[in-house]
Formats: C-alpha cells, sequence, structure tokens
C-alpha cells in the first residue's frame, strides 16, 4: 500500500530527498515550505500525488491547520516527518535573546505544534509513524553550537516520552540523528551570532574539526527513510551518515565512566531517609 506523508521543510535539503524518494515510488506527500514555489517541480513532475502547502512551523495555528488540510485532502496521513529547522552558531555568550527564542521555536516548538495537531488524527485513524529529524548534536554537544544543540536535545527528550505514551495507539515515532551532509545547513540557511575575539581560538579549532568530517550524500537520505518508515518494528532512534557511529559510542563511554568515578557522591547524597 502507498503511504501518505506530511513532511515540513520540503523546500531544500533533507526535507526534499524524503518528499522526493516517497513521490517516486508511488506515494503520496503533503509538502510544507514557507515559499511553496520551491515545490513547483515537484508539482510538475507528480501532479496530485503531491499538495504543496505554505507552513511557519512556528505558527501555532497555521501549522495545526496545514495537518488539518493534509489529512482532509488524501484522507489520512501514514508518515509525518518534522524536518523544517535550522543550524544556529555562536558560543552561549554570543548569541542574543532573540536568537535562542528563534531557534527554539523553529527547532523544537515547530515540531511538537506539528506532533500534536498529527496525534488526534493518527489516534482515530489507529497508527502512523511520527519521524523527528534530530542530529548527533542531539545526543552530544559541540562548542559554537550550544543552543543548537539544546533545541535538538529538546526534541528528543519529548519524542522518547512521546513514544511512550503513544505505542498503546499503533502509532510510531523515530528520531532520525544525522551526522555530517552536504546540505546548506551551515550556509545560508544558517544563523550566526555576532562574533566575541575571545572565542575565536574555539572557533577555528570547531571548523577545523568540522573540516575532517566526512560528509554524506543527501541523495541517499530519501532511500534510508522508506527502509525505516517500511519496518514492521521500526527503531526509536537511528544515525544517518557514519560520523555518528564513531563519535557517539565514546560520548557514551565517557558518561558512564564519569556517573562510575562519582558514584560514591551519587550515594552519599542519597542520605539515610527511609
Amino acid at each position: 500500500m502507498s503511504k501518505i506523508w506530511f513532511i515540513t521543510g520540503s523546500s531544500r535539503g533533507f526535507g526534499r530527498q524524503f518528499a522526493q524518494a516517497a513521490l517516486e515510488r508511488g506515494d503520496k506527500v503533503a509538502a510544507t515550505a514557507r515559499n511553496t514555489d520551491s515545490l513547483a517541480d515537484l508539482v510538475a513532475a507528480h501532479g496530485k500525488a503531491i499538495l504543496p502547502l505554505p507552513l511557519d512551523v512556528t505558527d501555532k495555528a497555521a501549522a495545526t491547520e496545514a495537518v488539518k488540510l493534509a489529512h482532509d485532502h488524501f484522507g489520512r496521513l501514514d508518515v509525518v516527518v518534522n524536518n523544517a529547522g535550522y543550524g544556529l552558531f555562536g558560543a552561549v555568550e554570543e548569541l542574543t535573546e532573540q536568537q535562542v527564542r528563534d531557534q527554539m521555536e523553529t527547532n523544537f516548538y515547530g515540531a511538537l505544534w506539528v506532533t500534536q495537531a498529527a496525534l488526534p488524527l493518527l489516534r482515530a485513524q489507529g497508527g502512523g509513524h511520527l519521524v523527528q529529524i534530530s542530529s548527533v548534536g542531539g545526543v552530544t554537544a559541540f562548542p559554537n553550537l550550544g543552543i543548537y544543540n539544546a533545541s535538538k536535545w529538546a526534541l528528543e527528550a519529548f519524542s522518547e516520552a512521546l513514544a511512550q505514551e503513544v505505542a498503546g495507539f499503533g502509532i510510531k515515532v523515530t528520531l532520525v540523528e544525522p551526522g555530517g551532509f552536504a546540505t546548506d545547513w551551515a550556509g545560508s540557511s544558517a544563523t550566526f551570532a555576532e562574533q566575541l575575539p575571545a572565542y575565536d581560538d574555539l572557533r577555528a579549532a570547531a571548523a577545523a574539526n568540522w573540516r575532517t568530517i566526512e560528509r554524506g550524500d543527501p541523495a541517499a537520505t530519501g532511500a534510508a527513510l522508506l527502509k525505516i518508515v517500511d519496518a514492521d518494528n521500526p527503531p526509536l532512534r537511528v544515525f544517518f551518515g557514519t560520523s555518528p557511529l564513531h563519535l557517539v559510542p565514546h560520548v557514551y563511554a565517557e558518561r558512564l565512566k564519569t556517573w562510575e568515578e562519582w558514584a560514591d557522591v551519587a550515594t552519599q547524597a542519597q542520605g539515610d531517609a527511609a
């Protein structure tokens, strides 16, 4: 059976690849973008199989309406992909209040609003699959990306809790955690803080490290996501790309080591309460 998709941030990057992969195999897609002109070629190629919808995910009412329109148009929603988001670069001290709020509004609240809008519909139809596009920065943190990391950690936290809440309704949740990819994530789609000279060395080291990361091919991610949404028992978490496979086990090993080294303090803090 073909699937009905709702994908945010479909104009470029991963969202574009996901929409294209779904359409090319005969699925139907409600594709959202701030400007739907960017979807014109997909409409020309796939006709009524794609429903382009203008959406700024930071607008809760608009997100609710877009999900309803897609559901009413196609009759159901099988896969909801929260992909809209962007990178915010800057040391914690450098970031303005507005930059921080804007980052959370898109990367966290935007995904939350779409998720909340979709849940009653998925429960009523007896199932569905929520796919949250997180990041390797959702399970570890990097200098110069602290608030981006915070937005993805928040996404991970509510999605992990959500998976437990909705499993009984037949709804599945998957967090996709990409590493480095050859997208525009760190380019024109990103926001950059005004730089303080005190962090010049840190920025240079972070940039040098970023250049060593092997970048994945975004075009390969569409087929990878199809495999996940077609699985009978999809994962709660899955990496995209090879760099997280090398990085994250080391991060978790260090966390376990530290907790073990300080276990006596944990025990002390327990006290003698009954």
